[in-house]
């Protein structure tokens, strides 16, 4: 464990003011950083890409395995600490929405929790092999949810569509400072071919955009009132239901019978 004085202490130093509005709580507890980095699995040649480092809970227990790591960090303060602390790392200054980065293989990061939904999207659409993330465990669950749980979401479809998705452990907010109001979780992803083929990607992943902003309406009054639908039904199936009680599959069978019309 890093003792919260000496957290401070860095704090103090290099001019950082941690939010909680932002979700900047800082991993205390060395013993996870590592078990998150043996969980990415590190191999001889892998480009690892950290992002959000802060001051260096998991970019050390990384440049212990392997000298290829880039981090992405966005709070000025930190830059220069990971600078000063470990010139053997690539440090880009930005947002990793906005900048951008090399090629790497491996992905990790203790996802600020208000920023997870959007970082994930992003990181979704690039190219790599497995990503550990820690985010907000309840946003864990939603990441693994199904048709049949309640936090089932636009989330859970995208992940599933486009890799599969464990979780690994939960970590106690105890672990952090400052301490959040939830606890959090570390999740594998790895991408992997679609499970099953639709013929218009970008309609499909639109569809389900559109269907779990209006979660609580019959589809085919969703599909009305945007204009995608007239009066006449069709044979589209899945009208009568709400997108939350639709496996992705099925909702990809809507977005073809959309297509083909």
């Amino acid at each position: 464990m890093i003792g919260i004085g000496e957290l401070r202490s860095l704090l103090q130093r290099y001019d950082v003011h941690p939010s909680r509005s932002k979700g900047q709580n800082y991993l205390l507890d060395r013993r996870v950083a590592e078990r998150e980095v043996e969980h990415l699995g590190i191999s001889p040649g892998d480009r690892v890409l950290e992002v959000g480092p802060g001051f260096g809970a998991l970019t050390s227990a990384l440049l212990e395995r392997t000298s290829q790591v880039t981090a992405v960090e966005l709070e000025e303060g930190a830059v220069r600490y990971l600078r000063d602390t470990f010139p053997q790392l690539k440090v880009i200054h930005g947002d990793f929405l906005e900048v951008e980065v090399p090629p790497f293989d491996l992905f990790i990061s203790n996802l600020p929790y208000s920023l997870s939904s959007p970082l994930l999207f992003h990181l979704l659409e690039m190219d790599f092999s497995r990503a550990v993330v820690m985010v907000q465990r309840e946003f864990a669950e939603r990441m693994v949810a199904t048709c049949e749980d309640k936090g089932y979401s636009r989330l859970s479809v995208n992940v599933f569509y486009r890799a599969e998705c464990r979780v690994l452990e939960n970590v106690p907010r105890s672990r952090f400072w400052p301490e959040p109001e939830v606890d959090s979780t570390v999740v594998l992803i790895t991408p992997r071919p679609a499970p099953f083929q639709v013929k218009d990607e970008e309609h499909f992943l639109g569809l389900v955009d559109l269907l779990f902003q209006h979660r609580r309406k019959k589809i085919g009054t969703v599909l009305r009132m945007k204009g995608f639908l007239s009066e006449g039904r069709g044979n589209l199936p899945y009208l009568d239901q709400r997108v939350e009680r639709l496996s992705p599959q099925r909702i990809g069978e809507l977005s073809d019978a959309l297509v083909d019309r």
